[in-house]
Formats: structure tokens, sequence, C-alpha cells
């Protein structure tokens, strides 16, 4: 009796030790483990605070500031055992419902942490000086936002596989994304399988919208390569070009276009995890992608450099390499419009010296 009584008898749970990362380390060193420095922390951690908050102080229960830390760690390296062990104490089953309850709060639009670092200019004093950063690259006029699309690789997804086999026949989502000439980004679209065109994946995007309803102010154009279709708002490069006026054009066109290339190294660069395979659904790999570049802009925003890590290769982050002859899929109905709108924006802003 006793001997059953005994066996019933609740072991006690052996907690390992949660360090005080906030106050362990300096801000070089949180800006190098986690990408934000001791502010920046707190900053997102306000946005989801009651969200992520335990309604309890029993068993332990973990704060929202060492939530937000775990999930940081691993859009920093990528890897789900490093978000466990030496820095938070804790097993990696624990650390990665800690993550899926973290993004699922910065993405949830209560939060509004998505769309207040994440925003394409209105104001006419914003356009202005984005148009006055881009001309310092080339000399290319009346830019905005350059844009692109990029793979970020997945795990095969349980449903719709073959979806999400892209060109060079690996898993990915598709994501369009804007940058500024700072390397902000402006817009980012993180939804689409790997097969979809970049062509498909603007016609059905939000900006596309804003340029025609306009609600984007006239007089603002984006920038990208000749896989998008050529509209009065989106400038694409000749993929012929016959005269000197079109020849100037390019000359220009490519350096500038060059910015968005840049801005997804850094991106990739400084939040690992959209540099390998992301090992998660396709639909928490969007959760991903939009609050990597949520937290990018906020580091622009709060000055903090890139990681002291050597470049990714650039031919590992172009997943489609800019070729003189790069044919469109299709031939968008309206876009005859935006070739002889280039056609005339060249022939006003790259008159040749005289």
């Amino acid at each position: 009796m006793a001997e059953g009584i005994q066996g019933r008898i609740r072991r006690r749970r052996v907690f390992s030790e949660r360090k005080d990362i906030l106050n362990m380390y300096n801000d070089a060193e949180l800006v190098k483990r986690y990408r934000l420095d001791r502010a920046g922390i707190l900053l997102v951690t306000d946005f989801v605070r009651d969200a992520i908050t335990p309604p309890t102080g029993r068993n332990r229960a973990i704060p929202a500031e060492l939530k937000v830390i775990t999930t940081l760690r691993y859009l920093a390296t990528g890897k789900m055992q490093l978000c466990n062990g030496d820095d938070i104490g804790m097993t990696q089953q624990a650390a990665s419902k800690m993550i899926t309850q973290t993004l699922d709060a910065l993405v949830t639009p209560p939060a509004a942490f998505i769309s207040r670092f994440v925003k394409f200019p209105r104001m006419q004093d914003e356009i202005r000086q984005r148009k006055a950063e881009f001309r310092e690259i080339a000399n290319f006029p009346e830019v905005v936002g350059a844009i692109d699309g990029t793979h970020i690789r997945i795990v095969a997804p349980r449903e719709y596989e073959a979806e999400y086999i892209n060109r060079k026949n690996y898993h990915s989502i598709n994501v369009q994304v804007v940058f500024d000439a700072r390397y902000r980004i402006l817009d980012v679209v993180a939804k689409w399988p790997g097969s979809v065109h970049d062509s498909r994946m603007w016609n059905e995007c939000g900006l596309k919208e804003g340029f025609e309803n306009g609600t984007i102010p006239r007089n603002c154009h984006l920038i990208g390569d000749s896989g998008y279709p050529s509209r009065p708002w989106l400038l694409t490069p000749y993929l012929q070009p016959r005269t000197e006026i079109q020849e100037a054009y390019n000359r220009a066109h490519k350096p500038t276009r060059c910015v968005v290339e840049r801005g997804i190294g850094q991106l990739k660069r400084r939040f690992h995890v959209l540099h390998g395979e992301v090992r998660v659904s396709p639909a928490k790999t969007s959760q991903i992608v939009m609050v990597c570049a949520a937290l990018h802009n906020l580091c622009k925003e709060r000055n903090l450099d890139l990681p002291d890590e050597p470049d990714i290769d650039q031919q590992q982050l172009e997943d489609r390499p800019e070729e003189p002859n790069h044919i469109q899929p299709f031939v968008p109905d309206g876009v005859q419009g935006g070739i002889l709108y280039r056609d005339n924006f060249a022939t006003l802003h790259f008159q040749p010296e005289q």
C-alpha cells in the first residue's frame, strides 16, 4: 500500500537555468546574435507583449522578452537547435512553440508591426526624397523603388507539392520585394509558390492596384528587369536598344535596378533563415519572410550594421540572372501603352549631350 502511494508521488520538476540575455550582453553582442540592440528588442516586444505574455506566473512562465529573443535567434541563424541550450535554457520543442506564437503575433494586424515598418511612400516629401536618392546612383530620374523576385527554399510541402517546384527544380516560395535606394523595403509579397512567374505576382499584387487606381501619386515609378511588363509606372530595360537614347537609358537603368539585388543580399545576410532551406510549412515561411522584412527595416531605422561576416555569394542570391534576351512568357493587355510611355520617358530624360 505504502509502495503504491509512494509510486504516485509526483517528482519535482527540474528547470534549466535561464539566462538574462538583455543584461548579459552589450548592444554590439546582442546585434551580432539577435540582429537588434537592447532597445530594438524591447521595441519589438512591446508590439506583441499583450498577445504573447502568459496570463499567469505559475510554472516558470516564459516572459515575452524571452520569446522575442528566441524568435530573433532563429531568424538570425536559421537553426532551431541554436535557440535552446546555451542561450535560452529550454527544450527545442518549447523553443519551436514560442517561435510559432511570436511569429503569429507579429503578423497579426492588431500588432501593426508589419505595417509600421514596411510601407510604400505616399506623401510628396517622402516621394521626392526617394527619387533624389535613386537619382544619385546613375542619374535615372523619377524612381521611388526597385522591384524583383527572389526564391526562398523550403522543404517539400505536404499539399500541392508540385506547385512549389521552381524553374531550378527545387521547392520554394517566390517573394516579390521592392527596395528604395537606401536598401529599405517598401513592399513585400510572400505568398506565391515557386512555380509562379514574377509577372503574375506583379499583376495580382496590391501595389499594382495602387498605381492603377491613383492611390499612389502619379510620376512615381518602379524600376524592374525584363521579366516584368512595361507600364507607365514600371520601367523595364530595352531588350535590343536601337538608338543612342535607348542605350543611354539602359546604361542608367542597370545600376539603378541593381539596388534590389543588393537589397535582397543584405536581407538574406542579416537573416540566415532566408538563405538556407526553411523547414516549415509554406504558410509559416510566408510569416517568416514578412517578419524578416519588417525587422530589416527596423535595423535600418536604428542604423544597426549588417553581421560582420563574408557576403553571401551574389551568384547564389540571384534566382534569375540578368539576360539581355530574357523573354516575357506572355504580353498582358496594356503592355504596348507601357512601351510607348517608356519611349517617351527615355526621349525626355536621356537625350545625348550635344
